[in-house]
């Protein structure tokens, strides 16, 4: 792991302010994609029977409110 943190390192200093830019924008967006995706798997491990509704389940629901 320390080498890669250190090539990384390496890497960044090599690139310009504008290059650095574009890179941590895509950066942002494939953390928070990943974030997500690892929040959804882990409510998928946890549903339990029940806590979800068919989709007329959820029709009827929002219906009677």
């Amino acid at each position: 792991m320390n080498l890669l943190k250190s090539r990384v390192n390496r890497l960044i200093e090599h690139l310009s302010d504008r290059e650095l830019e574009s890179v941590w924008t895509i950066l942002e967006k494939s953390y928070y994609d990943f974030y997500v995706l690892r929040e959804i798997q882990e409510a998928k491990e946890a549903l339990q029977p029940g806590d979800s509704l068919t989709r007329e389940e959820a029709i009827r629901f929002l219906r009677s409110a």
